[in-house]
């Protein structure tokens, strides 16, 4: 047996042949590995499998058809090499062993008693050769993978011998090098002409070599001499190579070139004092200065502040000329270090005045004892100024309640922020789409004009701001394509986006007034503004949220009522036993709680068309006696509106449409100001109408009419149970047969399409797949039947049960529900159905507590042309009292056998069919079919005796 890690429970075995041994060989795998078995009887077929790719070893017999087991192997190996080949023979001598050796087979073994033994042998070596060829795998991939990483051109490799001698050197080893790299293979690898530019490499070479052979991986740095061409430096790693013992096989040397890598960090280390104390102080421009002040070093970037070159500071004199003497105390900075945040004052080469931050440091670099460094913050200071103002200004918004109070702030206060007399705020107008001008400056008015709406789109200036979300600054407007106002007197503009509220512009009659610290500030005035106006809204949908809230509260807390009602019906209703304690408790709990003023609940008289109330309660004052509840769907009372349409029908208003109809008047007087009328529907089966009356307008909204439309459908589920639970009471019934002509009938569409007689004797199979129906076919063979019922898109599963010369039994699975089982919900027996070509013939027993013409209504509208062909009545007496509780002791599987069972003639005498048969029909063991026929035999008898045992107990009493 192959063992828990065994090749073949991953591998496909192909068995060639039709030899006993194979047949005994693909048992053991089957049974003890987890491996695939094929086979083929020819070698044409083995050769097939072996092209395919299926299989990953192949055990052949020597005698195939045609041919011989050593053809084949000679035909494996001319299309796949790799795949390990077996051949077994119980008549082998060493002519066909030599045959089979030279054809390239992978192992030859010979066939003898007893099998098992032989089959022991052929396992293990078929696992043994699929775990060489694994290996064999495993050991080319490393080869390949090798000598991918070995050609690198990039890195130059050697592969050494264990003593050291050189074996091989790729492409990038050999270039560098001027002499012929096959004349030193063989070599010694640190005496080759790679390192022999000094003893002192060799002897670095040899000792990494030497540490190597001990089992060390190596490392070192080898750099030429100086006097060298090349002056080439080489990070040289050594490896070894070991095999599954542990002995070291070979050596691996790599050397990648880190010539200017290593010139680089020479370089950097050169400047790196100098660099890191003026990379480590540099802010804005870097000064440094002798003790007299005169300059050692001047930064490159010095104009951006001064606007001089290096070179024109350094000839403006001294340091103090630039920033001013007596800067700072020199005793204070020989005693901290440093001094920081100096402000001072300077004047650049245009004239213009800058406030300075200075940093002094005392440092001692190339003759130079003071480093300054600058940091000009006349922005900064403009901007300080200017967010004070900003910051009042925001005070301001704090106290504006809505949006056009704060565009009359920003408009008012955005001049002294800003230095900007013309400002405008456009405010968006989400029903219009359009930018409309809350508020401007007089200044705004004067240079532009009157400010009209703007459409919110790409066209002009203030609209295309808007969409983009872009501020948009402008030198000079005129120049422009969206500009709307082409005679406008601005200049200098800017259009800021205040969000999704509008737009904020701001403009000059004067070209570039807007410099980076004025957008900047523009952007944050606007951005300012933006928060204040989102307040704005928050508060304003916060406000609208608190009313819906106390909307939303004050119909939860309805809501809670109408929920509490509807549970206490909920639970009367499971306790009732009649339909009248039903219509009685519901109209009664419904007005218990004076929500509602009324509630009645009648059903339809089919001989005069109209409403009849069954229950009520509440303050009904003579309503029901003041109104005929005529059965129609226009200009009635809501009630028989409902009982026309089925549909809820709800009257918010009573008052509404007063002097159309006359019931609206009679219902006012009694202060019932909104109704609702609920049909009760259960499956398509109307128990009446639900109408509730209200002393309030609005009393129903749409949550109330779900609740109470739910509720309807609630109590006409209890009236059908009532219903279902007489119907298994009473052994009074009525039988009505109907004839119907209607394809969507699954029955009278197969008998047309097969010509057939289609009979249904009762009794339908409700499993989690689906519902089941036995149905007998005559006069027609019942193969062609079970082909076309197959056909029909009604039928998911066709099964054959039994068959006669001109008929026999089928087992139909439905796609939708079967008509038994509706009727069942109204409790209701399907007991027969007989379909031919031409007609169909329905049977149903209503017990006495169902009304027929419910009965009859459904069958009205589950087909088209429907025609009552008889009814009779009678009395069912006990023997449907055993039936019922037989068939109720039973399981759905136990049913579902014992009837098939019976359907295929496995209790007629001779049988028809077979446990076997039965079982195979049902896919179980025949086992377990038996034991399910037993259990079902045993339910029966113990039905009939006990049934037997009360009967002749109850004559004893009579006889006594």
């Amino acid at each position: 047996m192959a063992d828990s890690d065994s090749p073949l429970d991953s591998a496909g075995i192909l068995l060639a042949g039709t030899a006993g041994w194979l047949e005994r060989l693909a048992e053991r795998i089957d049974s003890d590995t987890a491996g695939t078995v094929h086979t083929a009887e020819t070698a044409a077929n083995a050769l097939d499998a072996v092209r395919d790719g299926l299989v990953d070893c192949v055990v052949t017999a020597y005698a195939l058809d045609e041919t011989t087991g050593v053809e084949l192997v000679e035909a494996v190996r001319s299309e796949e090499s790799a795949v390990p080949v077996l051949l077994g023979t119980a008549n082998g001598n060493e002519t066909i062993a030599s045959d089979a050796i030279a054809s390239g087979v992978t192992d030859y073994i010979v066939v003898t008693e007893p099998i098992d033994r032989t089959v022991d042998t052929v396992l293990n070596r078929t696992e043994e050769a699929l775990r060489t060829t694994s290996q064999a795998d495993v050991q080319r991939d490393r080869a390949q993978q090798f000598d991918a990483v070995f050609n690198d051109t990039q890195t130059a490799t050697w592969v050494l011998d264990p003593d050291g001698t050189l074996v091989r050197a790729n492409e990038r080893a050999r270039e560098m090098i001027d002499v012929d790299a096959e004349a030193v293979l063989g070599e010694p690898f640190w005496t080759l002409p790679w390192w022999s530019q000094t003893a002192a490499m060799q002897d670095d070479v040899r000792q990494l070599v030497e540490e190597t052979r001990d089992g060390t991986a190596g490392n070192s740095i080898l750099s030429e001499p100086p006097d060298s061409e090349s002056q080439r430096v080489i990070d040289l790693s050594v490896r070894p190579v070991e095999n599954e013992r542990g002995d070291l096989t070979s050596i691996v040397i790599r050397g990648v070139e880190i010539t200017e890598r290593v010139s680089l960090e020479r370089d950097l280390r050169q400047s790196e004092e100098l660099h890191r104390v003026t990379l480590n102080n540099m802010t804005d421009t870097v000064l440094i200065t002798d003790e007299d002040g005169e300059y050692t070093y001047v930064c490159p970037n010095v104009h951006f502040i001064f606007g001089y070159t290096a070179a024109e500071i350094r000839d403006g004199g001294t340091i103090d000329d630039l920033l001013g003497e007596d800067l700072f105390d020199r005793d204070e900075l020989a005693a901290t270090g440093s001094l920081k945040n100096i402000e001072c004052t300077a004047t650049d080469k245009a004239g213009r005045e800058h406030t300075l931050l200075v940093n002094v440091r005392a440092v001692d670099i190339q003759g130079g004892k003071f480093l300054y460094s600058c940091r000009d913050i006349t922005k900064r200071k403009q901007r300080e100024e200017a967010l004070a103002t900003l910051q009042e200004l925001a005070r301001g918004f704090l106290y504006a309640g809505t949006h056009d109070e704060i565009a009359q702030h920003i408009v008012e206060d955005s001049p002294s922020a800003l230095d900007l007399e013309a400002t405008a705020i456009y405010l968006f107008d989400a029903d219009t789409n359009e930018l409309r001008p809350a508020t401007h400056s007089q200044t705004m008015r004067d240079l532009h004009g009157p400010l009209p709406r703007i459409h919110a789109d790409g066209d002009s200036l203030p609209g295309y701001a808007f969409i983009e979300g872009t501020a948009l600054f402008f030198d000079d407007v005129h120049e422009a394509d969206r500009l709307e106002n082409r005679a406008t007197d601005l200049r200098s503009a800017g259009y800021v986006p205040l969000g999704d509220h509008g737009i904020f512009v701001a403009g000059s009659p004067d070209v570039a007034a807007f410099d980076d610290v004025t957008r900047e500030l523009a952007d944050l005035l606007a951005a300012t503004a933006e928060a204040a106006l989102d307040r704005v809204r928050r508060e304003s949908q916060l406000r609208a949220q608190d009313r819906q809230l106390q909307q939303q509260n004050e119909q939860l807390t309805a809501l809670n009522r109408i929920n509490e009602t509807i549970r206490a019906i909920d639970r009367a209703i499971v306790q009732a036993e009649t339909r009248d304690e039903i219509d009685h408790t519901v109209s009664e709990l419904l007005t218990s709680d004076e929500r509602f003023s009324f509630a009645w609940i009648g059903g339809v008289d089919s001989t005069t068309d109209t409403l009849e109330p069954r229950a009520w309660a509440g303050d009904e004052q003579g309503y029901l006696d003041s109104q005929k509840f005529t059965v129609d769907a226009s200009g009635t009372e809501p009630a028989g509106k409902t009982a026309a349409t089925g549909d809820v029908t709800m009257v918010p208003n009573v008052a509404t449409n007063l002097r159309e109809d006359e019931w609206r008047a009679d219902a006012l007087t009694r202060d019932f100001m909104s109704v609702l009328s609920i049909p009760l529907v259960y499956n398509d089966l109307t128990h009446g109408v639900l109408t509730v009356y209200a002393d309030t307008r609005d009393a129903f909204d749409e949550t109330a009419r779900a609740v109470l439309a739910e509720l309807g459908e609630t109590i006409a589920s209890a009236l059908s149970a009532i219903e279902r639970k007489n119907a298994l009471l009473t052994t009074s019934l009525t039988r009505v047969a109907f004839e119907i002509d209607d394809e969507t009938f699954i029955l009278s569409r197969l008998a047309r399409v097969a010509d057939c007689t289609l009979s249904y004797q009762g009794g339908v199979q409700q499993t989690t797949d689906g519902s089941y129906v036995f149905v007998t076919v005559e006069d027609a063979v019942v193969e062609t039947v079970a082909a076309a019922a197959s056909e029909l898109a009604g039928i998911d599963d066709v099964r054959q049960i039994s068959e006669e010369s001109d008929g026999g039994v089928l087992r139909l699975g439905l796609a939708r529900p079967f008509l038994a089982l509706e009727l069942a919900d109204h409790g209701a027996v399907f007991r027969e159905a007989t379909a031919d070509a031409t007609s169909t013939t329905l049977t149903i027993d209503v017990p006495d507590s169902i009304d027929v013409r419910n009965i009859s209504q459904l069958v009205d509208e589950a087909f088209s042309d429907v025609e009552l062909h008889s009814k009779q009545t009678f009395d069912q007496a006990a023997e449907h009292d055993v039936y019922s509780r037989f068939l109720s002791d039973l399981t759905e599987r136990q049913l579902e056998v014992v009837q098939t069972a019976y359907y295929s003639g496995f209790f007629e005498s001779p049988r028809e069919s077979t446990g076997e048969d039965v079982a195979t029909m049902l896919d179980i063991s025949p086992p377990a079919f038996y034991q399910h026929v037993r259990t079902v035999q045993r339910k029966l008898f113990t039905t009939l005796f006990e049934e037997q045992s009360v009967s002749v107990a109850a004559s004893g009493d009579r006889v006594q």
